[in-house]
């Protein structure tokens, strides 16, 4: 199994974006994207810091997305 990368909020939805979702709303500090096919997930955006692995794992398993699709969109 692949490491999961350490990546900020912005760089995981600039990835997301490539990989054809689109930002449906922000409030707060967390933005909703969604792609056309109905996969869904919020993505916590706090200046500075990083995504911990066990919510990255969430946000990979509401999108169906492996960590090596992840790196491929990256």
């Amino acid at each position: 199994m692949t490491r999961l990368p350490r990546l900020k909020g912005k760089e995981i939805i600039r990835i997301f974006e490539r990989a054809g979702f689109g930002v449906v709303r922000t409030k707060g500090s967390h933005t909703f994207l969604r792609h056309s096919d109905g996969r869904a997930t919020v993505v916590p955006v706090h200046s500075g810091e990083t995504i911990g692995p066990g919510l990255l794992r969430a946000i990979l398993r509401d999108v169906e997305m492996s960590v090596d699709e992840l790196l491929k969109h990256k």
